[in-house]
């Protein structure tokens, strides 16, 4: 038994499949090897409905790859991906028939009028002709290209070339969202519209968004995925990289045995010197600890060893120190096996 999915235009997918499925998009081990390189190394992760989820790496770092990959583009090497349900190897065709999606240089044709590329991607999405119209004039709406419907394409500027690149991405309403740079090219006032546009998206649609811009995930995005070497490194919330679990503590440089008296508090993991208030006299510790209620004990100890201070805070990171730091540890890491390997 099938169900008619009409708003694909016809493509019929079984009622078991891609129907109430807990993950929108999951990847489960996937790996990527172009001959000797290993652009993806056991990668894994799954995203339910309607989140908006950042994904953030350096160059060459394996984003535009993954997505390839989800996207039933590039065969992975190893493991699985899937779209609500449905295997992108096994049914490339299914999966693509669900997404939008917007490669970082979109498909575009430069002859081609705005309103004909348009009409050709409706074609080939097989959306039926009664409700063409009605779609593709919902698209350019949203994507703001109504006063370019016959211009070519060639002669827009970078930024409507990319709006007309998002239109066709959600020409079928699709069900998933896959973006990478969505907002390249775009002017300040341009950003902003499209990134309220992909929040309005997410009402209905799950997406996946690679850039390398990290406000616009900030402003944008509900959970990050940091991907560094071709591994995911972190994955989580916004809202909990932001809140991190330490603080900042800046004392008189006359204090003596300050990182080892901070060292011995309980759940304390690390303190170090940072490059703040050394100018009036004091110096500023970072403290990180498995918990974010570390205050209270720095000041217990402050009072204690009868130390002046001047500052007492929580340690709210921003994404750039989050990224930082992750791309830090990832570079130590690599050093370190580096080294090993040359010992041996």
């Amino acid at each position: 038994m099938v169900a008619e999915d009409q708003g694909l235009g016809g493509v019929r997918i079984p009622e078991n499949r891609g129907q109430g499925y807990a993950a929108m998009i999951e990847a489960t081990g996937i790996s990527k090897n172009y001959g000797s390189i290993q652009a993806l190394k056991g990668v894994s992760f799954s995203i339910p409905d309607q989140q908006i989820v950042g994904l953030l790496g350096h160059n060459g770092a394996g984003k535009t790859t993954l997505l390839k990959v989800l996207t039933g583009y590039l065969q992975p090497s190893a493991g699985k991906a899937r779209i609500e349900g449905i295997d992108v190897t096994e049914e490339p065709l299914r999966v693509q028939a669900q997404i939008g999606y917007l490669p970082e240089n979109a498909p575009l044709y430069p002859d081609m009028l705005v309103q004909e590329y348009l009409q050709m991607m409706a074609e080939l999405r097989e959306i039926p002709e009664s409700e063409r119209n009605r779609l593709i004039s919902e698209a350019v709406r949203r994507t703001g290209v109504e006063h370019h419907l016959v211009r070519p394409i060639g002669q827009l500027s970078k930024g409507y070339r990319q709006r007309v690149g998002l239109a066709q991405a959600i020409l079928h309403r699709p069900k998933v969202l896959i973006l990478d740079e969505p907002t390249s090219g775009l002017d300040p006032s341009q950003i902003v519209e499209i990134r309220e546009l992909i929040k309005e998206l997410a009402a209905s649609s799950t997406v996946l968004l690679s850039t390398h811009i990290l406000s616009e995930v900030e402003l944008t995005c509900e959970r990050v995925l940091i991907i560094v070497n071709g591994e995911v490194t972190t994955d989580a919330a916004l809202a909990q990289l932001r809140s991190g679990h330490g603080a900042v503590v800046a004392v008189d440089r006359e204090a003596t045995e300050v990182e080892q008296a901070l060292g011995k508090i309980e759940g304390v993991t690390s303190v170090k010197k940072t490059n703040g208030r050394g100018e009036d006299g004091f110096v500023a510790y970072r403290v990180e600890g498995e918990s974010a209620e570390l205050c209270p004990a720095i000041h217990d100890v402050v009072r204690e060893k009868g130390w002046r201070i001047a500052e007492l805070r929580p340690d709210v990171r921003t994404l750039e120190s989050v990224f930082r730091g992750v791309a830090e540890r990832a570079a130590a890491s690599a050093a370190a096996k580096k080294s090993a390997g040359g010992a041996a």
